[in-house]
């Protein structure tokens, strides 16, 4: 199984503050890699570092490499929109635009050249088919999306993720804001779309760490822990403070 990011010595600040702390990590394709710790612990800005979404924030620094399929992401070189049209970001708020249905999942392929109705309308129905809610909007693609439930929502957000056709799908705690039977559905759906994506996921829950992901990392104060087999470090941590943190003593 060949590693698809892999992060060397990986270091982060927001001005004087460092939220990361010499990462090194590898994550394998078409895996799911949960990423968990108490909150403020840096897993988030890990994860947007891996699109350069960090790009965005002010007084950002960082140092150490981060590659993506053999290429450094922060070379002068890298061309960041083709980097986040290939690593994809669904948040922890689903966040439709407010148009149709269909807007929602062409705005992406249209940003990026594709304009014939009839690959547009492929795409519309694949990308919502890929995520499982098809069936549930077939008959209502102009009307607003905003109309949706929020687990609908949140569907439509990986729909959308999945229309410029990534190779990585990263995923910022995308449950939290919903109920247990919408919960259920997406962590149907990310098991379903492993088989064609690497899926990188923050969660706060760990039991959903344990159900879905096969590789977990576990984060504190900006530092990478622990990294193993979801199995391994959930039944025999190698490190006291994981034991600690998935036991419940702290976080």
């Amino acid at each position: 199984m060949s590693d698809i990011i892999t992060a060397r010595d990986l270091s982060l600040w927001y001005g004087n503050s460092q939220a990361l702390k010499n990462v090194n990590i590898r994550i394998p394709e078409k895996n799911i890699t949960a990423l968990i710790g108490p909150s403020g612990c840096g897993k988030s800005t890990f994860l947007k570092t891996l699109n350069r979404m960090n790009d965005l924030v002010n007084s950002v620094k960082i140092t150490g490499t981060v590659q993506y399929r053999g290429e450094d992401i922060f070379s002068p070189s890298m061309d960041v929109n083709e980097l986040r049209k290939n690593i994809g970001m669904v948040f922890q708020k689903p966040n439709p635009f407010p148009m149709s249905i269909y807007d929602n999942i062409a705005y992406g392929p249209r940003t990026h050249g594709i304009t014939a109705k009839s690959d547009l309308d492929e795409i519309v129905e694949t990308s919502l088919r890929g995520a499982a809610i098809w069936e549930e909007v077939k008959d209502r693609l102009k009307k607003n999306a905003m109309g949706l439930s929020g687990g609908q929502q949140q569907r439509l957000c990986i729909a959308r993720a999945l229309a410029v056709k990534p190779d990585v799908l990263l995923m910022d705690e995308p449950t939290s804001a919903l109920d247990p039977i919408s919960t259920s559905k997406v962590e149907e759906l990310i098991l379903q779309l492993r088989e064609e994506y690497t899926i990188i996921i923050v969660t706060h829950n760990m039991q959903q760490a344990v159900r879905i992901s096969d590789r977990t990392a576990f984060f504190l104060l900006g530092e990478l822990i622990e990294y193993s087999s979801t199995n391994q470090l959930f039944s025999q941590p190698f490190d006291k403070r994981t034991e600690d943190y998935i036991t419940g003593r702290f976080g």
